[in-house]
């Protein structure tokens, strides 16, 4: 088996994959709000996103030693910060903006549907999830089930979780953007009390929470 991953393979995206956030990262100021369809509105930080990695993700680059997949890698401060820590790293999204500036940063990206075939499936040691992207497709069971099948059997998923006491929520979401609104897309949240279910169900278990910064980090280990 060989060590480290390749990272060669063409960009692809499925139908399935819909680049709900690229209106609010093309416009790095300004107000953009992730909606979800009962009503809570939540701001969301792009102006952080294009920036460096702050602190806080000093917690999960920590507990990274070996090639590390990033989903929903967005501009890759992440990816970015991975890499610098000498670490074999890709970042995977669908927006072709996010991959751009990813690559800008001087580190791997492809524009893919996580869903779809990703480069050295099964041989990740670290898939990370940050910045709420344990919402992405709507599922966190089917999203963990899908970074169980991309990790090696050692590995561990990094996951960004919300505060405890503030639930799960499952449904339809959209961005807005100053006035232009987004296409709608399934998102999900989870706090550290719920993620343990759908962590379970995906063969995996919380080894682990780590705050930092005001934010929450949990680490999934292979069950």
């Amino acid at each position: 088996m060989r060590s480290e991953p390749d990272l060669r393979a063409p960009d692809r995206t499925s139908p399935a994959g819909v680049d709900g956030f690229g209106t609010a990262l093309r416009r790095r100021v300004g107000n953009h709000w992730l909606v979800q369809a009962d009503g809570v509105r939540r701001r969301l930080p792009v102006e952080r996103w294009h920036g460096p990695a702050e602190a806080a993700t000093g917690v999960v680059v920590a507990r990274c030693h070996g090639p590390a997949l990033d989903l929903g890698c967005g501009p890759g401060r992440l990816t970015a910060a991975l890499t610098r820590a000498g670490l074999t790293t890709l970042g995977v999204d669908v927006c072709p903006r996010a991959v751009a500036l990813t690559r800008a940063r001087g580190a791997v990206a492809v524009r893919a549907d996580l869903f779809g075939p990703l480069p050295a499936e099964g041989r990740w040691r670290h898939v990370v999830l940050l910045d709420g992207n344990i919402g992405i497709g709507g599922d966190p069971t089917r999203l963990l089930r899908r970074c169980r099948e991309l990790l090696h059997p050692d590995g561990t998923v990094l996951v960004e979780l919300d505060p405890p006491g503030s639930g799960a929520w499952q449904g339809q979401a959209h961005v807005v953007s100053g006035r232009r609104r987004g296409p709608s897309f399934g998102w999900a949240r989870l706090d550290t009390r719920a993620a343990h279910g759908p962590a379970s169900a995906a063969g995996l278990s919380v080894r682990g929470l780590h705050p930092a910064g005001g934010r929450w980090f949990a680490e999934l280990a292979v069950a």
